[in-house]
């Protein structure tokens, strides 16, 4: 079973190509004989060159680049090369493909949905032994974040750049309509309405909008007090209650009035993103790792706010950990980069800061550096509050499969106003047979 779903993984990942070649050490060994403190790696060493594969480009990117430019000055005999493979997806399907031809990177950021794929094909080293000989703890890190990184009694990834999706407004834009944040759907429904611009029968102004993605009608899902899968994952869990239709069926009324802009799958978010900054819609849910980005473009008050709640507050948290591939050659030495981005301030830390991804130890969060960025930016915070309320109901290896059925559901519900309960019936029908493979 484990085969068959990871090989259709890599067909699925390639059609998809939605969220947005290299070869590395392929030689078995090492042991676990991490390094306690920055620096180089040992002096009069051969220099070793470490294969790290990630999906971030654009300004988050260069970020990254960063870093590692950091940790190559500061560490003599290693040398990471950053290799940028693509969106997610692209990067799971050229790891799926290295992986089969021995060619594999030391270490890979891994969208924290698929870590269980690759884990229960027992190609991640299991990082406690390192974790031990660093002094490290699981307990160092925000909890809310590490329900991808344990699987078969293993620690096998890693926090980086993680992320929920938050509410951004342009608070301008609200208070000349005379209204607040909306904390609640009901407020939000009447906010977006409120914002609505139409001359004609074109929309010249939309009150709301969000990425074309899974993230955010889970979002709601969960805000609604319904799961994605049942308790046993034999099915999906939001049918049986109604939340489903309750969810398509507040989304579809939205974006009769235009109330909601549901944009075009292709490049979606960065479509979304500049029509915020253009003032085209007020609101819009959207990833928190935006918010570096978004303040050094916008024109006007620009605030974040928890998404709204129906029931609950309830949010998914997304992004990627980061995970040492077992066939590595060089495990030593890709540990040393796996801490230094972990402890360092100069490691994860700088990205963090730079960036607006989540802080995800204890060490980041108490830092001086982020304590003083939360005051003068508390727009950033507001994703790290949140996790208070971070729930995954997705967990399934299966998920990736399933995920696709869903975004099929998705589309003919959004796109082409299909029958919302019709369609999400076939879609159930879909997982079930997915899941009882």
């Amino acid at each position: 079973m484990r085969k068959k779903k990871i090989s259709w993984l890599v067909v699925a990942a390639m059609l998809m190509g939605l969220l947005s070649a290299c070869s590395g050490n392929n030689e078995s060994g090492g042991q676990p004989a991490a390094t306690s403190g920055s620096g180089d790696s040992g002096g009069g060493q051969e220099k070793v060159t470490i294969e790290f594969w990630h999906s971030l480009g654009g300004k988050n990117g260069e970020y990254m680049d960063a870093l590692i430019k950091r940790f190559n000055d500061s560490h003599e005999n290693i040398n990471v090369v950053g290799t940028f493979q693509g969106g997610y997806d692209e990067t799971v399907t050229k790891l799926q493909q290295a992986i089969s031809a021995k060619t594999a990177p030391d270490i890979s950021m891994v969208e924290r949905a698929y870590v269980q794929l690759f884990a229960d094909s027992e190609v991640l080293e299991d990082l406690t032994p390192y974790m031990d000989g660093s002094g490290m703890s699981a307990d160092d890190f925000t909890q809310g974040l590490l329900g991808h990184s344990f699987f078969n009694d293993q620690l096998v990834s890693l926090p980086l750049n993680r992320s929920t999706p938050i509410l951004h407004v342009n608070k301008t834009m609200l208070t000349e309509a005379g209204l607040e944040v909306p904390t609640t759907w009901e407020e939000m429904k009447t906010a977006a309405n409120a914002l609505v611009v139409k001359e004609g029968d074109e929309f010249k102004r939309y009150g709301l909008s969000m990425p074309y993605d899974t993230w955010y009608p889970i979002a709601l899902i969960s805000q609604a007090q319904g799961t994605f899968f049942n308790d046993d994952n034999t099915s999906i869990g939001f049918m049986d209650n109604g939340v489903g239709e309750k969810v398509f069926g507040y989304l579809k009324d939205l974006q009769s009035t235009g109330a909601l802009y549901y944009p075009p799958a292709q490049d979606s978010g960065n479509i979304v993103n500049q029509m915020f900054l253009e003032g085209k819609i007020g609101m819009m849910f959207q990833s928190t790792g935006t918010i570096g980005r978004l303040l050094e473009s916008v024109e006007f008050e620009y605030v974040t706010a928890f998404l709204p709640k129906e029931a609950v507050f309830a949010n998914p948290t997304g992004g990627a950990n980061v995970a040492m591939l077992s066939g590595s050659g060089h495990k030593e030495e890709a540990w040393e980069f796996i801490r230094y981005m972990m402890e360092e301030p100069d490691g994860a830390q700088q990205f963090i800061l730079d960036s607006g991804y989540l802080p995800f130890t204890t060490k980041m969060v108490e830092s001086e550096p982020m304590k003083e960025l939360w005051a003068k930016e508390p727009n950033r915070k507001v994703a790290y509050d949140q996790l208070e309320y971070a729930i995954d109901t997705n967990k399934d290896v299966s998920w990736p499969e399933v995920m696709h059925e869903f975004f099929s559901a998705i589309e003919a519900i959004m796109y082409d106003s299909s029958d919302i309960k019709a369609t999400l019936d076939t879609f159930r029908k879909e997982a079930e047979r997915i899941l009882a493979e």
